[in-house]
């Protein structure tokens, strides 16, 4: 999994590629915590070119969200395919997130 991290304004714009899986959840999760320890709070988090996350992974997006309420801030997800959007209705996980269509909702979400 490759992780790309831009800034647009004052919202922080994560795009995970591949799988969040079990392998690279740890990975993932340690770089969302660097971004929220390092003083992002309103953060993007764009799924569209991720093809399949597993529990690990939604642990990963719970862990940034409950660390970014406890700084008063915001985690907004985005560009979830089909599939994905599935896996988080499967798990009730789309009612603990806001997810928006595209990364620019995402982005006046955040903000």
């Amino acid at each position: 999994m490759r992780i790309t991290v831009s800034q647009s304004g004052e919202v922080t714009v994560v795009e995970p590629q591949g799988q969040i899986d079990s392998d690279s959840a740890k990975a993932f999760t340690k770089r969302l915590s660097e971004l929220v320890e390092g003083g992002c709070t309103r953060m993007v988090v764009d799924l569209r070119q991720v093809n399949y996350i597993s529990s690990a992974g939604f642990r990963s997006l719970l862990v940034a969200g409950k660390s970014l309420d406890e700084r008063s801030g915001k985690l907004v997800l985005c560009g979830l395919s089909a599939e994905i959007r599935r896996l988080f209705e499967i798990g009730s996980f789309d009612e603990l997130f806001v997810i928006c269509p595209t990364q620019d909702e995402g982005i006046a979400k955040a903000a």
